[in-house]
């Protein structure tokens, strides 16, 4: 049987992913950003909210059009956005830096997907190769943190913006050589208002999460929840009168295909708050240096790329529902190890639990997604879920972030100074002010990591809300065969038909 390492291109797929994880993933951005300029809280908020990880939604259904182009010119424009943000004489130019590497990054990662799935269409090579690409992406996290560690202990902290360069470079050069070229034959054109109607559907509903974190239920929160479900309606409106949309609603018809996508979403919202928060945790609460935290994240990047490489045997021989299901069960126990463990090997460990039992939904979402819809339609099934991967991401930082921050500034007491109440950091910086600021050091200390806590409690609730949409919508999934999918024999019922493809 053909592998996925035979394909042409996967090799050159692979890098491009790893290279787009690594820098953009680590931790000790906070770090280089609080060494930049006065203005630190906005460009902490602009570093967290345009990572490519984070800010990949609008761009992962445009990326299908012309998935071979992609890589190329994320990796040029994340390269000149990379020594933008390295020298950027103030707060403004890092912020700008940092949306324009959100952008670059927001091309490679459905790209890529979309290629794999042209590349394989027996599911069980595919689903392989998915594996593959997800342990690049693993990679890419683990060592993102520690070079970018390394750095910061040795030079200023635009280094770590730097260090992408080498990767990039020749990126540019081996993926018009090994990439296979793909174009989808009936794209047609580029819809920038289906574009500004997703952002604006977005945007609203995360800053309003925000809003109602920071400020309770009002006024405020009403109106952007509000603007944002009318952007929604308008969006889903224009899509189904364009003959080539942005989102092919079309698609959702598919029992698996919805399926799939919600347990995309969920499941990474479960997820990154926790992975969010800990970083920080590690740095502020626990006092380690930035390569110091990057090595205690290793764990969590090893139990990705173990649980990666394990969902496509289990899935050939189990139904994927239950294989997704297990994962999420074994996710529970790292989510609940989290809500009560201190100190710095503990909350490591219960990450790794956690990632390991994450990873099959990051290797057969994808998988199902493309599974369940038409084979011309594959890349844009792929794209399509890497949106819902990347919203997810997205939204798990408003939503666990937000009570975690709602958390912590009730552990905040009122006699603080006010800015103690915005973040750790300006609590710690306001305690060496004061004479006796040890113990608001260590009060901010613990609120920051009940805060932590309590976000880990509110994602096993997320992740047992997924566990029940996997064993609704996915159950009568078969396990992922090692033939080449075949055409239905008899018409009828859309989703049977998806399904015997898989068959």
């Amino acid at each position: 049987m053909q592998t996925a390492h035979r394909a042409p291109g996967y090799r050159a797929t692979a890098a491009a992913t790893a290279s787009e994880s690594g820098p953009a993933a680590s931790p000790c951005r906070y770090a280089a950003v609080k060494a930049a300029s006065p203005s630190a809280s906005r460009a902490r908020s602009a570093v967290r909210s345009t990572s490519p990880r984070s800010a990949g939604g609008s761009g992962a259904p445009v990326a299908a059009r012309a998935a071979a182009a992609a890589p190329s010119s994320s990796a040029a424009g994340s390269a000149a956005a990379s020594v933008i943000a390295a020298y950027a004489p103030n707060a403004e130019t890092l912020i700008a830096a940092r949306a324009l590497l959100g952008v670059a990054g927001a091309a490679v990662l459905p790209s890529t997907l979309a290629l794999i799935s042209h590349m394989f269409a027996d599911p069980l090579q595919r689903a392989t190769a998915i594996a593959m690409w997800v342990t690049a992406l693993s990679v890419g996290l683990a060592l993102g943190p520690v070079a970018g560690g390394v750095l910061l202990d040795s030079w200023w902290w635009g280094s770590t913006f730097l260090m992408s360069l080498p990767i990039m470079v020749p990126v540019l050069v081996v993926a018009p050589l090994l990439l296979p070229e793909y174009r989808d034959p009936a794209a047609g054109r580029l819809d920038l208002a289906s574009v500004a109607l997703f952002l604006l559907t977005v945007l609203p509903l995360v800053y309003g999460i925000k809003a109602l974190a920071e400020h309770g239920p009002g006024a405020a929160a009403a109106v952007v929840f509000g603007a944002g479900t009318l952007f929604g309606v308008a969006f889903v409106r224009r899509q189904h009168r364009l003959p080539t949309p942005l989102l092919d609603l079309r698609l959702f018809r598919h029992r698996a295909f919805t399926g799939a996508l919600l347990t995309l979403l969920l499941g990474m919202i479960a997820l990154n708050g926790v992975e969010y928060l800990l970083p920080q945790y590690l740095q502020a609460v626990t006092g380690l240096s930035p390569l110091a935290a990057g090595l205690w994240l290793l764990p969590g990047a090893a139990g990705l790329v173990a649980g990666s490489q394990l969902t496509p045997p289990l899935a050939r021989r189990v139904r994927p529902a239950y294989v997704l299901a297990g994962g999420l069960l074994v996710s529970l126990a790292g989510y609940a190890a989290m809500t009560s463990t201190t100190g710095v090997a503990a909350p490591s460990l219960a990450l790794a639990v956690i990632m390991f039992g994450v990873a099959p939904i990051s290797v057969l979402g994808t998988v199902l997604a493309v599974g369940a819809s038409p084979a011309e339609k594959a890349g844009a099934a792929a794209a399509t879920g890497q949106t819902a991967y990347d919203l997810g991401l997205a939204l798990g930082i408003a939503v666990t972030g937000s009570v975690a921050t709602a958390v912590y500034r009730g552990g905040i007491p009122d006699g603080a100074p006010p800015e103690a109440k915005d973040t750790l950091g300006a609590a710690l910086a306001a305690a060496d002010r004061l004479p006796d600021g040890g113990e608001l050091a260590a009060v901010a200390r613990e609120a920051f990591t009940s805060g932590l806590q309590t976000a880990a409690a509110v994602s096993a609730g997320f992740a047992l809300v997924t566990a029940a949409v996997v064993l609704t919508l996915l159950r009568r999934v078969p396990p992922i065969s090692e033939a080449a999918p075949e055409e239905p024999v008899a018409r009828g019922d859309e989703e049977e038909a998806q399904l015997a493809r898989q068959a």
